[in-house]
């Protein structure tokens, strides 16, 4: 399976432990890319339905033959898709994961997003990454540059909590903030999290 840098790797422990903490039991990973992901919820007795959704045929196509070799697991359904646009194939699960994914989409289909997952397909709990553009001076990055190439934009902490607590606040949903990985006191930590939960 593909190596991933220790900073992706504090991403999905921190993703686990909150999935752990709030006992669910199904959840879709929007965005599924390669699979890291997908193969830890597959380690994961306790879950009883697991959704990869991707974009990307080739990625999962990787899924099916590195993560799940060849076989076919019951608990787990893949989607070629968008997470902009529903699919009856993730309604009903408790819990969504998009790990950074939302800075691959042009801004202005935020809006669909949050129609989609927030809206439509409404689950207890949505853990959503984004890189934190406050900390891209650490990488030497300038003002405006991104860390890759096929990033639509990079939020600061302000904004990224704006948009968040607005979604929280339209969709009723809590909304509470991680930083992931070694983090700067003036900057922040290079990945910021929101994790949505819906009161019971």
């Amino acid at each position: 399976m593909t190596m991933y840098s220790p900073l992706h790797e504090e991403r999905l422990d921190t993703v686990m432990a909150v999935l752990r903490a709030e006992g669910v039991r199904s959840v879709a990973d929007l965005g599924c890319g390669s699979g890291n992901l997908i193969a830890r919820l597959l380690a994961e007795p306790r879950l009883e339905r697991i959704v990869g959704m991707d974009a990307s045929g080739m990625a999962l196509q990787v899924v099916r033959s590195e993560v799940l070799n060849g076989r076919i697991d019951p608990r787990c359904t893949l989607i070629h898709g968008s997470y902009t646009e529903p699919d009856a194939g993730v309604r009903g699960v408790e819990a969504v994961t998009m790990i950074e994914t939302i800075e691959h989409l042009d801004p202005q289909r935020l809006g669909r997003v949050e129609q989609t997952v927030f809206a439509g397909y409404a689950p207890r709990l949505v853990l959503l990454s984004t890189p934190n553009a406050d900390y891209n001076p650490r990488y030497g990055l300038a003002p405006g540059k991104w860390r890759d190439a096929d990033h639509k934009f990079e939020w600061g902490r302000a904004r990224f909590r704006d948009w968040a607590r607005g979604i929280a606040g339209r969709n009723g949903y809590a909304v509470r903030f991680l930083g992931i990985g070694e983090g700067d006191a003036d900057l922040g930590a290079p990945t910021q999290m929101a994790v949505f939960s819906r009161p019971d």
